[in-house]
This record gives C-alpha cells, structure tokens and sequence, in this order.
C-alpha cells in the first residue's frame, strides 16, 4: 500500500511538473510566433477569423523532452552508485534492449516533430508527409517496438505497427481542426490509457502518460476557445505518434486479465480520431474526391452543420471521448460478458451520432 502512495505521488508530480513547464513554454513559443510572423492565416477550410500564431507543438514537444530526459538522467549516477532499484522497477517494462528502444520512442517522435515544423512553415505535399510519418514508424519498429500480442508472425506484427502508428498520427493531426479539440481528445485518451494501465503495474508507460498530459495541459490553457496559439501539424502529429506508440508498450492483457478483448482498450481511448478520420475517408471517397485533399467535413465540422457552436461541438466531442476512454479502462476489469456490453455501448454511440448527422443531412433537418 505504501509503495503504490508514492506512485501517486510521483504521477501527481510528473503532472504538475510538466503542466507549469508547458504553460510557461507555450507563452514563450507564442511570443517568438508573433515576432517572427510565424501565423496560420485564415482560409477556405479554417474557422478562424484572424491570424493565429502557430508552432504550440514546440511547447508540447519540448516539456515532453525536457521532463523525460532530464529525470532518465537520474538513472546515470544512480546506476553507478550500484543502485539498480530505479532501472529494475522503471525501465524493465520494456524488456530486453532498453537503451534501443527508448532511443527508437524518442529518435521516431524527433522525425515526427520536425516533419510537422517543416510543414507548418512550408505546407509539405500529403505525399511527403505520408513518408516522413512512415520512417518515424519503421524506427520503432526497428527497435523492437511492435504489437507481437496473439501475433506470432514478426513480419505481420510489424506491419501491422507500422500502419497503426502511421494512422493515429494522420488521426490526431486531421481532428485539429477547432480550438482545444485535438489537445483535449489526446487528454483524456492519455487519461484513459492510464487507468487502463496502471493496474498492472507498467508504472513508467503511466509516468510517460502523466508527463504527455502535464504537457499538453499547459499548451491547452492557451489554446481552448478562444485560442492564443495553434499547436500546428508538429503539434498534433507528435501527440498521435506518442499514444501509438503508448499502446503498443501498454500491457492490457496479462494471465490475470478476464477476457482478450482487453487488447482493444487502446481503440476505445481513440475512437474519436479515429471515427472521425474513417467517416471523413468516407466521405470524400463517396464523392468522389480524394481522400487525402483536405476539407470542412469533419467530425466537428459537421456537429456544427447541425446548428452547434464551435465551443459546443468542441465539448461534445470531449464527451463522447471521455465516455468512451471510460469504456476503455473497464475492459481490462471485466470478463466476457462486461467486454461484450461496453463494446456495443461504444458502437451504439457512434451508431447514434451517425444517425443525428444523417437526420440533419436530410430536406427540412438542421440544414434544411
């Protein structure tokens, strides 16, 4: 009981650190924005009416660095001192191969970051983007990251990582499209993913996510309604390869787990980016348009369409997200019958809100 109190207490601390150097950054990188007129401008699929200043995802990057690196070093003259306590309880979550796989976590989210930078400042082609997220994915898996659960094939688990992490990136960085809604959803996925895991101990996967929420946190207290700063590509794109990644380190089944369908907690805590990329996919494949050409039919978009304000799309969708992440953290804690329920509960509710935009699409509904 003792031992878990001082893991609370390190959590609570990981927040709250993180938090108050976010916060500060963020200021800061607002303040180099608008001196050296780095501004997302008004356009035909914004919804801003006024230039912003944009790179909030520096801020966001570099607490997440910062916080992490600076406590790792920790471990240094810890180790040297011959006390292994820190690396036995912290590190050896990732098995073999530590130092390789932590430098692949951080090298890969560094190839995320800095693609997002150079496409905020020069508007890289979907093309470009889309390769430059696939080497940061391949240097995770090339470290020995990758979904080997109920996968004995190493080929196919590393395919399948390589898409997922891709996805979840695109995901993440198509739903920043209103103020507060891309840092909100990656809180409470990061949330989600910590009441999942906690329970069974992954105790430094639970410190990363404290730390990735504390970070955001303090970029969001700029950026909800009505926003100061933009986190920009390099921002969102970095906070979907980071809860990728998070699920696949994430331990949601063990031999004490009830029922296998605890692996798919991680696509409960990010079922809103990912309905909204797959509904948008959709959308323009049915039309006939690219899938990849950016436009205003996204998921906040459209609850808009239907008569909300901005501000209340925004905080539906925190909702939808928050009841779903708590669908999430119960599955790993019930058996089959509970996975059962909580699973179509989660597809009712998407159900429902498809039939709501339907309705409003239709001749005397809310665009009628």
């Amino acid at each position: 009981m003792r031992m878990e109190q001082n893991w609370y207490l390190i959590f609570a601390y990981a927040l709250g650190i993180s938090f108050m150097v976010s916060i500060v950054l963020t200021a800061l990188v607002r303040r180099l924005a608008l001196r050296w007129n780095v501004l997302d401008y008004p356009g035909e699929r914004k919804v801003h009416q006024t230039p912003v200043p944009l790179m909030g995802g520096v801020a966001i990057f570099a607490t997440f660095y910062s916080v992490i690196l600076a406590h790792l070093l920790i471990l240094v003259p810890a180790r040297q001192l011959g006390d292994y306590w820190l690396e036995a309880n912290i590190l050896s979550f990732l098995g073999a191969n530590v130092r390789l796989k932590l430098t692949g976590i951080f090298v890969g989210g560094a190839v995320v970051f800095a693609l997002g930078v150079v496409d905020d400042l020069r508007a890289l082609r979907p093309e470009l983007k889309l390769a430059g997220q696939i080497v940061a994915a391949l240097i995770l898996v090339f470290s020995g990251i990758r979904l080997d659960l109920f996968i004995p094939n190493m080929w196919l688990a590393s395919l399948i990582t390589l898409g997922w992490v891709v996805m979840m990136t695109n995901a993440m960085n198509l739903l920043d499209n209103m103020d507060g809604l891309s840092g909100g959803v990656s809180i409470i996925a990061a949330l989600s993913f910590f009441l999942c895991l906690w329970p069974h101990g992954d105790a430094f996967v639970c410190v990363l996510l404290m730390v990735f929420a504390g970070s955001v946190a303090g970029f969001l207290y700029h950026n909800l309604s009505p926003a100061r700063i933009f986190m920009g590509d390099a921002g969102a794109m970095f906070c979907g390869y980071i809860l990728a990644t998070v699920a696949v380190l994430g331990t949601f089944h063990t031999e004490a787990t009830p029922s296998r369908a605890a692996v798919a907690a991680p696509l409960l805590a990010l079922s809103v980016p990912i309905f909204d990329t797959l509904s948008v996919m959709y959308i323009r494949w049915r039309n006939g348009q690219s899938i990849l050409k950016g436009d205003k039919r996204h998921f906040s978009h459209r609850l808009v369409d239907l008569g909300m304000s901005r501000r209340q799309a925004v905080e539906f969708i925190f909702l939808v997200a928050g009841v779903t992440g708590l669908g999430a953290a119960l599955l790993p804690q019930v058996g089959v019958t509970g996975t059962t329920i909580i699973l179509t509960q989660t597809v009712g509710i998407f159900l429902l809100i498809v039939l709501l935009m339907n309705a409003g699409n239709r001749p005397g509904g809310a665009n009628g």
